[in-house]
């Protein structure tokens, strides 16, 4: 397979009735189209689009190719799955709405600390691998939003699954909040395919600051902004699909433009992304490198660290965002470590950070900025 797929969860949409509805017609025409030029990888979820992805996907992709024409994909979230039975209600249920008879692709959604033990609880790993054996399903794994050390364990417990979808970007490449570096590093130890999502962070490094855009348009005057962000992905030896979110036709065209014929990055490509990464890192938020100095011998635990590079994020994604994958992060920490409300004020943190940052008020606006996460 072509390493690019169609995430189908910012579908194209259109004014009805004073609603928003999925451009069906559109859609056909972009699903036809990414087929036509060789991509076959469609990405979708039990709950995109208002629930309505996956019946999207029958009408503009199912009924009208045939089933070895594609690629389908699909999750079980397990905030859906209250008892077992659930499980077996949602995925009958997901077989009608796309309307496939197997999923070549089955994730579970999203494995944080906040959700693992649920899964484990209602038993979806030995659950998915029946499914796999009954043939409904191809290939199984998971999608996650937590760090390493967390990767980590759940591929040790659980080493039936196939691949893992990771969030990985230039831009969170060494961040120490969402850690896309070491959880590619990790699953490619486990010897575990990845499949990549948010390479474009929802649009965010579609739209870099301006002399970062001349940068990269002095060296490929033809190429997207975006493009360098995908690329830059697709580009990892153990990446084998990475998916992009496309709401119109503009953003099929030229995703596709580049990765019908994939090239390896440059070395100078490369530094190019390098000093863009430093550029925008150069504005942030809370200037913290990350030591750790300040971790140890906290009272209340927290990964502080952590929260600022997820802070940082956050305020580098394009306004108007309703949600942001770092609050999943987030959350995620806070089920093993302090929440940053939860900072005593004590102060040995800010003696031992060599950057003399006031950690203490810079703690109180990140717990500001997630209360509601």
């Amino acid at each position: 397979m072509k390493k690019l797929g169609f995430g189908l969860m910012r579908l194209p949409t259109k004014e009805v009735d004073g609603e928003k509805k999925i451009d069906i017609e559109h859609l056909k025409e972009m699903v036809d189209t990414f087929l036509a030029r060789g991509f076959t990888y469609f990405d979708t979820a039990w709950m995109y689009c208002n629930f309505q992805s996956e019946c999207a996907a029958r009408e503009a992709l199912v009924e009208r190719h045939p089933r070895d024409a594609y690629t389908l994909a699909t999750k079980l979230h397990s905030s859906f799955v209250k008892t077992k039975e659930d499980r077996d209600r949602i995925f009958g249920e997901q077989l009608k709405k796309t309307g496939v008879t197997y999923f070549d692709y089955y994730l579970l959604h999203a494995i944080g600390r906040e959700n693992y033990a649920a899964y484990n609880d209602m038993d979806c790993f030995t659950w998915l691998r029946d499914k796999k054996a009954a043939g409904l399903v191809r290939h199984m794994g998971f999608s996650f939003h937590d760090d390493a050390e967390f990767l980590d364990q759940v591929l040790t417990e659980h080493p039936e699954m196939e691949f893992v979808q990771l969030q990985i970007n230039y831009l969170d490449w060494d961040s120490e909040g969402v850690q896309s570096r070491k959880c590619y590093e990790v699953a490619t130890r486990h010897g575990v395919p990845v499949i990549v999502m948010e390479p474009v962070k929802g649009g965010t490094l579609a739209n870099v600051p301006e002399a970062v855009a001349d940068m990269f348009k002095r060296h490929q005057p033809d190429m997207s902004v975006a493009s360098w962000a995908v690329r830059f992905t697709a580009d990892l030896d153990n990446v084998f699909m990475v998916l992009s979110g496309m709401s119109n036709m503009e953003q099929l065209l030229d995703n596709t433009s580049y990765m019908m014929d994939q090239r390896p990055l440059s070395g100078e490509e490369q530094e190019l992304i390098r000093r863009a990464v430093g550029f925008i890192n150069g504005s942030i938020a809370i200037p913290c490198t990350g030591c750790a100095y300040c971790v140890d011998g906290c009272p209340a635990g927290i990964p502080i660290p952590q929260y600022f590079s997820l802070y940082n994020a956050d305020k580098q994604e394009m306004p108007g965002k309703s949600w942001t994958p770092q609050e999943s992060y987030y959350v995620n920490l806070t089920k093993e470590f302090g929440a940053a409300d939860q900072c005593l004020e004590c102060g040995q943190c800010e003696q031992v950070c060599p950057q003399h940052l006031p950690i203490i008020q810079h703690l109180k606006e990140v717990a500001e900025h997630y209360k509601d996460a």
